[in-house]
């Protein structure tokens, strides 16, 4: 993916001519690693749970078994009407269009989830997400952020970036599951 790091349009464009740009259903890599980040989770249930980035919906279809509340958002709008139309009548879901960290929830969460998205973030915006982060996330709350680890052209962060802030950050990890393609860790508050 080429793209200047400004234009968050270009994510809305990439669902004008597919359903699944990302491959979420179709994709082994993206299957494994969603597999990997459900089976990372360390409590079997949580209580409030905030997904941005969701994209059409298929991880948060799967975190809303999991959760007695799923707030997933993604800031592109027709993802978000997948990521509706997939999620159904659960009346645990809510899916709204939110750009991070601008459009921040003021809740707060026992679980947030960051999978694929940490890296489309400018430094500066980096850094308000894990402040933010710091503020909604409750104290024994997990931080779960997965990343792609090969090279994302037209970004200012890769994962390796993403991951080796973190390593900085206040919270406790408990989990990191590295394979080739991606790197996952959880943190705890």
């Amino acid at each position: 993916m080429t793209a200047d790091a400004t234009d968050r349009g270009v994510f809305d464009r990439m669902y004008d001519d597919a359903e699944d740009p990302w491959g979420f259903t179709t994709s082994a890599y993206e299957a494994r690693k969603r597999d990997v980040t459900l089976a990372s989770l360390p409590r079997s249930r949580y209580r409030s749970a905030f997904e941005p980035g969701c994209a059409n919906g298929v991880l948060s279809e799967r975190l809303a078994d999991r959760c007695d509340a799923l707030l997933a958002c993604d800031v592109a709008g027709r993802a978000v009407r997948l990521a509706q139309r997939r999620l159904g009548l659960r009346r645990t879901v809510r899916v709204e269009r939110r750009e991070i960290p601008r459009d921040w929830p003021t809740e707060t969460f026992d679980l947030i989830v960051l999978s694929e998205l940490a890296y489309f973030l400018r430094p500066d915006e980096l850094e308000r997400t894990l402040a933010l982060i710091a503020a909604s996330l409750e104290a024994g709350g997990d931080l779960v952020v997965v990343d792609w680890l090969g090279p994302i052209d037209g970004y200012p962060l890769d994962g390796a970036a993403v991951h080796a802030r973190l390593a900085a950050a206040p919270w406790r990890r408990l989990v990191e599951h590295r394979e080739p393609e991606f790197l996952l860790e959880v943190y705890r508050a």
